[in-house]
């Protein structure tokens, strides 16, 4: 079974106040899990929120090229 987080811990995982995580759940932008009145956050949704927003930085030949 994979690790849930609380919003807390979710945060500082992602290097962020505890308003981002919260504004995730609401927006349902990620994956959570209600365990009676308390929320909290699988890691693995964590892991998928932060792949499926990665910028992956563009080819500097190209750029060069584009300069040139």
């Amino acid at each position: 079974m994979d690790r849930l987080l609380t919003v807390e811990q979710a945060a500082e995982r992602l290097g962020t106040g505890v308003r981002f995580p919260r504004r995730l759940i609401e927006e349902r932008r990620i994956t959570f899990v209600k365990v009676g009145r308390h929320v909290r956050i699988p890691a693995s949704a964590l892991d998928a929120f932060v792949a499926a927003n990665t910028v992956q930085p563009r080819d500097a030949a190209r750029l060069l090229r584009k300069v040139a």
